[in-house]
């Protein structure tokens, strides 16, 4: 199975990116492409030296364009034609890579992903799924930022995209919660009302409403919500992450009795780090696009762009397509009846 990476994404270059290509390559029989500027790509594999097995696996296709994190997507997308993110879908679409991974501009990497790929049958709106750290196991949050304007047909379809997603943790029968401002099934505006009543009609294992403090309880294995509520959760969950690791290591730094404890402690530290570092997940899946994609963080280090390769990988070898699609026609008589 091959990835396309693209080379040129992300705030680091392609040194992060080829990192953990390499590493990807240490820990499983993927191959990789790597797409953009092929004399800055083999500098970086010339500094790093990868064993020939490595490199066996590695191939490079050229281009001098890439898409800016500042840029316009849209723009981007029409005149970069050749950019890297463009040339990674671009091998998908021929089949060429199985998957594209991407850190750069995430708005540029999903309309790249739409042009180049389009949707898959049925699905309206294709969105992108995160992993989120819970007290049990990870649960899959969707949407987190493609669409924040959304009809219920479109929450109901991101439920169903969204378990099949599930599959790639063996969650076999996956619990839904529809996120809202309380569990009774009366609760919410008028588009979460809407979406409860498909849901409740689906085949899915809709458990009703949840709560923003059910989020990282592990009790459900995916919420299901726009893309506007979707990355006001992601961006607070970040900086609650953030917050609260600076606000341990001033108190560490503090106290001479803290640093001994936090001496003691850190194997513990060492886990909660683990546990809530989103490079542990290496990127959220982008669902309803006839192909695979991953869209990392800007600031992803080689460890996440590591996992998002091989995380691709599975999403490809668990067919998280086919499910999509078989769901899809399964449940296509609840999307039509309340449309």
């Amino acid at each position: 199975m091959r990835v396309a990476l693209d080379a040129m994404g992300g705030d680091h270059g392609p040194d992060e990116q080829i990192a953990g290509a390499i590493q990807a390559l240490e820990e499983t029989d993927l191959q990789v492409t790597l797409v953009g500027d092929e004399s800055a790509i083999q500098s970086c594999l010339n500094r790093l030296s990868p064993d020939p097995g490595i490199l066996s696996r590695l191939q490079i296709v050229h281009t001098s364009e890439m898409v800016e994190m500042g840029e316009s997507p849209v723009d981007a997308i029409r005149k970069k034609k050749n950019s890297s993110v463009m040339l990674a879908f671009g091998l998908v679409k021929k089949g060429e890579a199985q998957a594209a991974v991407s850190a750069g501009n995430s708005g540029a990497t999903l309309a790249a992903a739409l042009r180049k790929l389009g949707r898959l049958q049925n699905v309206i709106r294709p969105g992108i799924a995160n992993a989120f750290p819970t007290l049990k196991k990870p649960v899959v949050m969707m949407d987190v930022g493609a669409n924040v304007d959304c009809r219920p047909q479109h929450l109901f379809q991101f439920a169903l995209m969204a378990s099949a997603l599930s599959h790639v943790f063996d969650i076999q029968s996956p619990k839904v919660g529809l996120l809202s401002i309380g569990e009774e099934s009366g609760k919410g505006n008028l588009l979460v009302k809407e979406t409860y009543a498909m849901l409740a009609d689906s085949s899915l294992n809709f458990i009703g409403n949840v709560e923003g403090r059910d989020i990282f309880q592990g009790n459900v294995d995916v919420i299901v919500c726009d893309g506007f509520v979707g990355n006001i959760c992601l961006k607070v969950s970040e900086g609650l992450v953030e917050a609260a690791t600076e606000m341990i290591r001033a108190g560490i730094m503090g106290s001479l009795k803290a640093k001994i404890g936090y001496f003691l402690a850190r194997p513990v530290f060492r886990k909660f780090k683990k546990r809530v570092d989103y490079a542990e997940y290496g990127g959220a899946p982008l669902l309803g696009i006839n192909g695979t994609g991953i869209i990392c963080h800007g600031k992803s280090s080689s460890f996440a762009i590591k996992n998002a390769i091989i995380e691709a990988g599975k999403i490809v070898e668990k067919k998280v397509n086919e499910r999509i699609t078989e769901s899809l026609v399964e449940n296509i008589a609840v999307s039509e009846v309340k449309q």
